[in-house]
C-alpha cells in the first residue's frame, strides 16, 4: 500500500516537573504519526524553552536535550509532509512572542480556507516564517488578543474551516482544542500525580501509565491552568464528520479513537469481507504490517490457516538508498520478501488496508506470480478511493487514485489478479459500530463535510 503523509501527532502535558520527558515518551508512542520532523516546547511557568529538529524522535532529543528543558507544562509535535516541504522552518510546535506573552502551538489537520485567510492576513500586515496553516491559527489569535486569551482564541478558531486538533501552550497554561466536526482524534487523560495529558491517541496514554478520561469533543477548546479547568464550546456544526481512514489505516491498533478500539475494528473489517466474499484457497495473508489485523478477522471468520507469507525488514531506514530505474523492483523487496517455499503453487487470498495508486501492489503481486503462485486474490477492507480529501491526508488529486479513472474489473487486470474486492461502505461502518452521520465518507463517495471555496495550492501553502 501507498505510504500516506500529512497526518501528524500532537501530545501536551501540565502539572509534571518533568513534562519534556513525558511529551518525548509520549511522541515516541505517536512516531507512526510523522516521521519527518519532532518538536517539543516547555514552561516553567516563567520561561519557555524549546527544541525542534529533522527526524524520528530519538534522533532530535536526547537525555542532554532533554535535560535542559526544565518546566511543568509542555506541549509536542511529530509531524509528516508534503513532497518539498521538509523543512526545519514548519518543524513544529510552532513559537511566538506578542504583547509579552510567548504562545506555541502544534496543530494536526489541514485548514482549507487558510488560502483565504493568509491573503487577507498578508494584505494588512501579517508577516509569516513559515508555510504551515498552523501558523495562520497564531496571526488570528493574536488579532482577538483584545476579547482576552480565552475568547480572543475561540473567535480566532471561529474563522477556520477544516480539519484541526490542537495543543496550545502559554507560560501558564496547556490548551486543547478539536474542530466542530471533529476530522481528527485528542483526547484527555489524568496523570497519577494528578496532571493532565492531550494526546492524538490513546497509546500514547498507555506508554505514561496515565489514565484515559475522555475524548476532547468536537468543537471544545479546554484551558487547563494552577487555577483551574474549564471549557468553551465553538458554534456546533451540524454533523460530525470522523475521519474513517484513522480507523482503518492511521491510528495504532492498540489504540481507542472516536470511541473504537482499532485492533477490534480492523478484525471486524476482515469478518465483514468474509461475510461479503469467501474465496476459496490454501491459506489467508497479510502484506504486513497494514492488513495484518483485517486478516486475522478473516481467516477466523472463513476458517482458513493464516500465513505470513511475506516478511517485513523492520530495519529499512528513512533514508534507505533509492535504486536506479533498472533497479525499481528492489526497492519494494527490500521492505517486503516472500517465503517462497510456502506460496509456490498455492491458491492465496491477500488482505490489505486499501489501494491508492496501485503501483507498489502491482510490484507486489508480479513477485508472487514469479515465484509461482497459483492464485493470487485481494481483499480490500475499504472502498474504493475515488475522491481526493483535503482534510489532512496527502492523496489530493484524482490522478494520484487509481480508482478514480479505473473500474474495479481495471484495476484486476492491472495488479495482475485472479480477483480484486472491496468492502462496502455498509459493510465498513458495522464493523465501526458507528452511525454513518457521524463519519467523514468523501474518499469514498465524494460527499465532503466542508466544501472548498477554493482548492488551496500544496505549492504555495504546505502542511
Amino acid at each position: 500500500m501507498q505510504k500516506f503523509k500529512e497526518n501528524c501527532g500532537i501530545f501536551g502535558v501540565f502539572g509534571h516537573p518533568e513534562a519534556a520527558k513525558l511529551v518525548y515518551f509520549g511522541l515516541y508512542a505517536l512516531q507512526h504519526r510523522g516521521q519527518e520532523s519532532a518538536g517539543i516546547v516547555v514552561s516553567d511557568g516563567k520561561r519557555v524553552y524549546e527544541h525542534k529538529g529533522m527526524g524520528l524522535v530519538p534522533e532530535v532529543f536526547n537525555e542532554e536535550v532533554l535535560n535542559n528543558l526544565p518546566g511543568h507544562i509542555a506541549i509536542g509535535h511529530v509531524r509528516y509532509s508534503t513532497t518539498g516541504s521538509s523543512l526545519f522552518r514548519n518543524a513544529q510546535p510552532f513559537v511566538v512572542y506578542h504583547l509579552g506573552k510567548t504562545l506555541a502551538i502544534a496543530h494536526n489537520g489541514n485548514i482549507v480556507n487558510a488560502y483565504q485567510l493568509r491573503k487577507q492576513l498578508e494584505e494588512d500586515g501579517a508577516i509569516f516564517q513559515s508555510t504551515m496553516d498552523s501558523e495562520i491559527i497564531i496571526h488570528l489569535w493574536v488579532r482577538y488578543f483584545y476579547l482576552g486569551l480565552e475568547e480572543g482564541l475561540a473567535k480566532a478558531l471561529s474563522k477556520l474551516k477544516g480539519a484541526y486538533s490542537l495543543v496550545l501552550m502559554t507560560e501558564d497554561t496547556l490548551i486543547a482544542a478539536r474542530d466542530p466536526f471533529g476530522f481528527r482524534p485528542l483526547c484527555l487523560g489524568r496523570l497519577k500525580n494528578g496532571g493532565y495529558v492531550i494526546a492524538s491517541e490513546t497509546c500514547a496514554l498507555d506508554l505514561i501509565e496515565a489514565e484515559y478520561i475522555r475524548e476532547i469533543e468536537p468543537g471544545e477548546i479546554l484551558f487547563i491552568n494552577e487555577k483551574e479547568t474549564f471549557s468553551l464550546h465553538l458554534p456546533s456544526a451540524h454533523r460530525h464528520a470522523y475521519c474513517i481512514f484513522e480507523l482503518i489505516y492511521f491510528a495504532r491498533p492498540d489504540s481507542i479513537i472516536f470511541g473504537r478500539n482499532v485492533y477490534l475494528f480492523r478484525k471486524a473489517q476482515g469478518k465483514e469481507l468474509a461475510k461479503e466474499r469467501l474465496i476459496e484457497a490454501d491459506f489467508v495473508m497479510p502484506f504486513p504490517d497494514s492488513g495484518n489485523y483485517v486478516t486475522i478477522g478473516y481467516a477466523q471468520a472463513a476458517n482458513l490457516p493464516f500465513e505470513m507469507g511475506m516478511i517485513r525488514n523492520h530495519y529499512v531506514g528513512r533514508t534507505f538508498i533509492q535504486p536506479s530505474p533498472t533497479m525499481r523492483a528492489f526497492g519494494v523487496k527490500v521492505k517486503l520478501n516472500p517465503v517462497k517455499e510456502l506460496l509456490k503453487g498455492k491458491r492465496i487470498v491477500i488482505l490489505e488496508d486499501s489501494i491508492i495508486r496501485g503501483t507498489t501492489c502491482r510490484t507486489r503481486i508480479k513477485t508472487l506470480r514469479e515465484i509461482g503462485a497459483k492464485e493470487v486474490h485481494l481483499l480490500v477492507s475499504c472502498p474504493p478511493h475515488r475522491y481526493p480529501c483535503f482534510y489532512g491526508i496527502d492523496f489530493s488529486s484524482k490522478g494520484e487514485l487509481i480508482a478514480a479513472t479505473k473500474s474495479v474489473e481495471e484495476i484486476k487486470k492491472f495488479l495482475g489478479l485472479d480477483s480484486l474486492y472491496y468492502l462496502s461502505i455498509d459493510g465498513l461502518l458495522r464493523a465501526a459500530t458507528i452511525p454513518k452521520e457521524k463519519f467523514c465518507l468523501a474518499c469514498f463517495n465524494g460527499e465532503y463535510p466542508i466544501p472548498l471555496e477554493r482548492e488551496f495550492s500544496k505549492d504555495w501553502l504546505e502542511k
